[in-house]
């Protein structure tokens, strides 16, 4: 059903719908009313006064407000925003929160989330500002911050560091407002080597940080010590060689998307209750392959999700010794983007680390729209052997897993004795595996036609060839149909 909206009402169908008294929406009870309104995009929201009197009373009985900068900007496609644009869009950020804000000046009902996207500027005080009175003078449960740069592409070193001390000033023209905040995501930033421990120690009560392109300059160190974040994404910061997550008591979740150096992108000191790491990484032929028990150090987590952006497999197979230490409570692994040029044998040495292993879940396929090719591959060092160096020999030749249920496999199947070759071995090694479960590739929009559903005569022959000879199997082999393909949790990128 389409979100309720006043576009394209002319003044005088307004002033009907103002006068009518038969006004259905106003009839209904005020948790619906709410429901109706918090769905809304905040530019249609700042009009609902226009449907009732009655409406006017919403914005303070409100329990989320979400504020986007993109709600406020020229939806015409493929047109670049100019300068006035983005000015005029923050512009009516900052109005529109005064606005809605404003409104709950007494307002006695809790803000459970107040989430706000906007540009960094001259506006962006005043934003802060309105927010501060919010957290000082109303209950706020939560306050996010998504501060977008204005330069978003192409930008060069003078603006990376032009928006860190735009941000700097900001944090400190607002500490109350960033003193307050759960949530907050930067991109496009070059700070200093002071910056960071300043923003922790006036962000006491930050529990999710994400930084993308943010740096402190060529091969920095980013230093982690914060007693509330709960969650860390570093994304497309290449430039810091290694981020230190020194004392990080409540850190549950490290999400880690490329990284440049030919060390270790993280070392984990105090995090104690850290369950899931998530890392994306394009690996060249230069890159260290990482050994998993040695990233990991004390920890034991139980949620792995490795990303290989189909080139060079990054991590080193190790033996059940070195591994089960860090494993040995891990329950589920996600395995994304493997090429198809690689044998699957190595992921093996996994099952053998994680004896509590439920869920396996793998992506084959080689992804043309974001690979690079050609003489662009020699130019940037990628490499040509994609599987160097995952060499690996089972410790026991009768291994046998007892907890692995469920067996997830992607692909194009365009590698299929590959994987028909590994899924047997899966088979023959988890002695209580349920489900064995087959879905065609997930797709981009450049390669959506590529998309088709099972025949019957693939699910027969695949069916057949990972039976065959297995004695007494009791899998379920499924060939989910290609609306279920897309209820997997976002890791593709």
């Amino acid at each position: 059903m389409a979100k309720p909206s006043v576009d394209g009402l002319d003044k005088s169908s307004l002033d009907m719908v103002e006068d009518n008294q038969v006004d259905r929406l106003s009839k209904l009870p005020d948790d619906v009313l709410l429901n109706i309104v918090e769905r809304l995009d905040i530019a249609d929201a700042a009009q609902t006064t226009i449907l009732s009197r009655r409406w006017k009373q919403i914005p303070a009985l409100l329990s989320k407000i979400v504020i986007k900068v993109a709600s406020f900007q020229p939806k015409h496609e493929g047109r670049k925003l100019t300068s006035d644009d983005i000015v005029r869009a923050n512009t009516n950020v900052l109005q529109a929160t005064r606005s809605i804000l404003e409104k709950r000046a007494a307002s006695p009902h809790t803000i459970h989330l107040l989430r706000m996207q906007f540009y960094l500027g001259d506006e962006s005080i005043f934003i802060g500002q309105t927010v501060a009175n919010t957290i000082a003078t109303h209950k706020v449960a939560s306050v996010e911050f998504t501060i977008l740069t204005k330069v978003r592409t192409n930008f060069t070193n003078n603006d990376l560091l032009t928006h860190g001390r735009q941000f700097m000033s900001f944090l400190g023209s607002c500490p109350n407002t960033f003193g307050g905040l759960a949530r907050l995501t930067l991109e496009n930033l070059r700070l200093g080597e002071s910056d960071f421990p300043k923003i922790f120690s006036i962000c006491k009560q930050l529990e999710v940080l994400c930084l993308y392109h943010c740096d402190m300059g060529i091969e920095s160190l980013l230093e982690v010590e914060h007693s509330q974040l709960s969650e860390l994404v570093i994304g497309r910061s290449v430039l810091i060689k290694r981020v230190d997550l020194k004392w990080v008591p409540k850190l549950t979740v490290l999400k880690f998307n490329m990284f440049r150096s030919q060390d270790d992108p993280f070392c984990l000191g105090y995090v104690p209750l850290l369950q899931t790491v998530s890392i994306i990484n394009t690996g060249f032929s230069w890159h260290k392959m990482l050994k998993i028990s040695e990233l990991l150090g004390e920890t034991a987590i139980s949620n792995l999700h490795l990303n290989f952006k189909s080139e060079k497999i990054w991590v080193k197979p190790e033996g059940r010794r070195q591994l089960l230490p860090v494993l040995h409570k891990l329950r589920l692994v996600n395995l994304i983007n493997i090429s198809e040029e690689c044998d699957l044998t190595w992921i093996m040495f996994i099952l053998q680390g994680a004896p509590t292993l439920k869920e396996l879940r793998i992506l084959v396929r080689d992804h043309l729209c974001e690979m690079v090719t050609g003489e662009q591959r020699k130019k940037y060092a990628f490499s040509e052997e994609k599987d160097k160096g995952l060499e690996w020999e089972p410790s026991a030749s009768d291994f046998k897993h007892h907890n692995l249920a469920e067996l997830r496999i992607y692909g194009r199947f365009e590698a299929e004795e590959k994987i028909v070759r590994f899924a047997r071995n899966v088979m023959e090694a988890a002695v209580n595996l349920e489900d064995i479960k087959l879905y065609k590739s997930p797709v981009c929009e450049n390669c959506k036609h590529m998309l088709q559903d099972w025949t019957l005569k693939e699910k027969s022959l695949l069916s057949y060839k990972l039976r065959k000879g297995m004695l007494s199997s009791l899998v379920r082999i499924q060939f989910p149909s290609l609306g279920e393909i897309f209820t997997w949790p976002n890791y593709w990128s």
